[in-house]
């Protein structure tokens, strides 16, 4: 079913939020930001350099992105578009400065690019996930975001939302409390106790299958696929009990 669904939000004891394709369009502002790393990094790459020899330093493109970055884990998508590009670097670590010629100091200075362009040019959340947000906002519904970004406060800082939620279970939250991720349902359910619900009183609200499964698998009151092009069918396939177009749709 479509959208045609009513749910009664007001039976609700809590609704569960994914953030980035559900509330926000934040894919935008990660393309954004990989193309200002990778631009800046490969036009100052000077092929004369002993092993750079055969390097490919033509611009970045967006075909670049979701050939070798797009859904992958920011360092992995690092290695792999340099390996295409016939680059080779130390892979370095995770506490390399931004500053360092490292796979892992080239993805924290892509981390420095997303929060810089979050703040020059803003994310505007969904206008259906906003009319939602209202609706479940005045019927006193607690509201929560589960995501695995670590960026998650910012980009809803950057949307005008925090205020909205009692809780934001983002990667650090789950790393710090040691939570699995998603398809795991264990961030859910920390977000469900934070707004004193029981996981049947809660609703999942998704748009990626992992999220889906998650949601199933903590036994939730329902769970909402909000189908951005992962495809209905894949998306009940998982355990979505209602897929939409847009969350305005039941508000």
């Amino acid at each position: 079913m479509n959208g045609s669904r009513t749910v009664a939000w007001s039976e609700r004891s809590a609704v569960l939020f994914d953030l980035d394709g559900v509330l926000t369009p934040t894919a935008e502002v990660h393309m954004a930001a990989w193309a200002e790393m990778f631009g800046a990094y490969l036009a100052g790459v000077d092929t004369g350099r002993p092993g750079f020899e055969g390097a490919d330093t033509s611009p970045y493109t967006d075909a670049d992105y979701f050939a070798h970055v797009d859904g992958k884990p920011r360092y992995e998508g690092v290695a792999d578009l340099l390996a295409a590009r016939g680059i080779t670097l130390p892979a370095g670590s995770p506490e390399d400065p931004p500053d360092a010629e490292t796979v892992c100091g080239l993805g924290n200075r892509k981390n420095d690019a997303f929060t810089t362009v979050l703040e020059r040019d803003g994310v505007r959340p969904y206008p259906g996930s906003v009319a939602l947000l209202d609706h479940l906002r005045d019927l006193g519904v607690p509201l929560a975001v589960v995501s695995s970004s670590a960026n998650a406060p910012a980009v809803l800082a950057a949307a005008g939302l925090t205020d909205r939620f009692v809780t934001v279970v983002n990667g650090r939250v789950a790393a710090a409390l040691g939570l699995p991720g998603k398809p795991a349902p264990d961030t859910f359910l920390h977000a469900a106790t934070a707004c004193g619900a029981a996981p049947a009183e809660a609703v999942v609200v998704e748009d990626a299958v992992s999220g889906v499964r998650a949601g199933a698998a903590g036994a939730f009151g329902l769970v909402v696929g909000v189908d951005r092009g992962a495809g209905e069918d894949a998306l009940r396939a998982a355990g979505a009990d209602l897929v939409v177009a847009d969350l305005g749709d039941l508000a």
